[in-house]
């Protein structure tokens, strides 16, 4: 074949080049969902600062100590980082077919004759029963991209890398969010363990004045029974606190991906936890903040492609090819008879009972499906935010007031106690003053501790410190 023949396929093939990378890109997401002007709990309106470490803002190097161990130990967080590999090897895979495959082809051959007059191939003498044959050839195959469908394959890939990137943020942010929350409720615990030990102590104290009293006949029997349940009562709390502490050791030693045996957590007391000040900022900016929203979002662009996909393979396709080779019955000789094939082909679907438009119907519902999965995971994520600025507002009411409750409560019980020694007053007020005591203490610490939790959701919530660039 000379020049003249071979330059209608080469301009065949540049066109087919050139329409393939005319195709067109994946439609941008909509979610038809309008964020709301302004958080209806939120105190600031100022925007929040992205803060890639916000564990850092309550305070605790012990803290910042674990989230680093969980971050690197953490067998979910390995697993998510091997989810996001294996999508960047689908995504190399789904673009391979863009570009033209090559292979190389090396071939040898020796045939012998075992009886008879031989075949064409073989056209055997007395002097000659065998033949070798040697081949060489560079192979090169492209499937012409008319219709956008392997373009949109290779789209779909990248979104769901997005979409897996998007996941890793969404557990490494959960995990973080557990291992504080933990951590907060296991210094809860002991602090609650300290005042249950400290008020048994000071009931044991009353036990024993009461005890005195009666000895001396000036307390009844009644007085000294109340008393001893009232030390019971205390004494049976202690087991419960205790439990709760130690359910909160071990899950924290799980979520750091080790035996509770090896966890340390050394002696930070409650108190040095605080929560920092949180700008929400406005509603809109929680779609780029959110890992969630971001993998929902890029696994709705991928079900678009999808469609793409399915509608291109209805369509017919056009295949190229071009082998460079030698042929020689000689190694020596291999180079001296240079071939050069080319060939097209052109295939379409005629009859497959409905697959291909099946496939097409089913990939539009998963489309639709995950255009309501987006859109009420945007709902859901503007209702974590409202839920934790609400808990945030409602516990700092409640803690304002139950401050002053505990200073009555304190008073009350230092009057009562001191009225009991002195004859002027009757066990029964020193018993519910100091049932009052005991109660305003503990819920003191646990209101500290869900508005500390609050703070986490709060963050959890906006997304932490993870932003989006889709």
């Amino acid at each position: 074949m000379n020049k003249r023949a071979l330059t209608p396929h080469l301009s065949v093939l540049s066109l087919c080049l050139l329409l393939n990378a005319c195709a067109g890109n994946s439609p941008t997401v909509d979610s038809g969902i309008a964020p709301p002007a302004a958080w209806q709990f939120a105190e600031r309106k100022a925007a929040q600062a992205t803060n890639q470490q916000w564990w850092t803002q309550f305070g605790s190097p012990q803290l910042n100590r674990l989230i680093d161990q969980a971050r690197r130990d953490s067998f979910d967080v390995a697993a998510a980082m091997a989810r996001v590999r294996q999508a960047q090897a689908t995504a190399v895979i789904a673009g391979a077919p863009l570009l033209p495959e090559v292979k190389l082809n090396l071939t040898t051959s020796h045939q012998k004759l075992l009886r008879g007059n031989g075949g064409p191939d073989l056209d055997a003498s007395q002097s000659d029963d065998a033949v070798s044959n040697f081949g060489a050839n560079f192979t090169a195959s492209y499937e012409v991209d008319f219709w956008g469908g392997r373009a949109a394959a290779r789209d779909s890939a990248l979104y769901s890398l997005r979409a897996s990137e998007s996941d890793q943020a969404t557990v490494e942010l959960t995990l973080l969010g557990n291992v504080a929350d933990r951590y907060a409720q296991t210094l809860a615990a002991r602090q609650r363990q300290q005042i249950a030990e400290l008020n048994l102590a000071n009931a044991r104290n009353v036990l024993s004045l009461v005890q005195t009293r009666y000895d001396a006949g000036s307390a009844t029997a009644l007085e000294l029974a109340q008393q001893k349940s009232l030390v019971a009562s205390q004494q049976r709390q202690l087991p419960l606190i205790q439990q709760l502490a130690e359910d909160s050791r071990i899950t924290l030693a799980a979520l750091l991906g080790q035996p509770v045996q090896a966890l340390d957590l050394g002696a930070e007391p409650f108190q040095a936890l605080t929560w920092p000040s949180i700008g929400a900022g406005v509603p809109s900016q929680l779609l780029s903040r959110r890992p969630d929203l971001a993998k929902a979002e890029a696994e709705l662009a991928a079900a678009q492609a999808d469609v793409t996909v399915a509608r291109a393979a209805m369509l017919p396709a056009v295949t190229l090819g071009a082998t460079l080779g030698s042929d020689a019955y000689k190694a020596a000789e291999l180079l001296r008879s240079p071939y050069y094939t080319l060939t097209a082909g052109l295939v379409g679907p005629i009859f497959n009972n409905g697959r291909l438009s099946a496939e097409r119907d089913k990939a539009r519902a998963r489309q639709d499906e995950l255009l309501q999965t987006y859109r009420g995971a945007i709902i859901n994520g503007f209702a974590d935010v409202e839920k934790s600025l609400s808990s945030i507002t409602r516990l700092d009411q409640q803690r304002q007031w139950q401050t002053e409750e505990l200073q009555h409560a304190q008073t009350a019980f230092q009057i009562a106690e001191s009225r009991y020694q002195a004859g002027a007053e009757d066990l029964l007020t020193v018993l519910e003053t100091q049932r009052t005591l005991y109660a305003a203490q503990d819920l003191n610490v646990q209101l500290r501790l869900s508005r500390l939790q609050a703070s986490i959701a709060l963050y959890k919530a906006l997304g932490g410190g993870w932003k989006s660039d889709i």
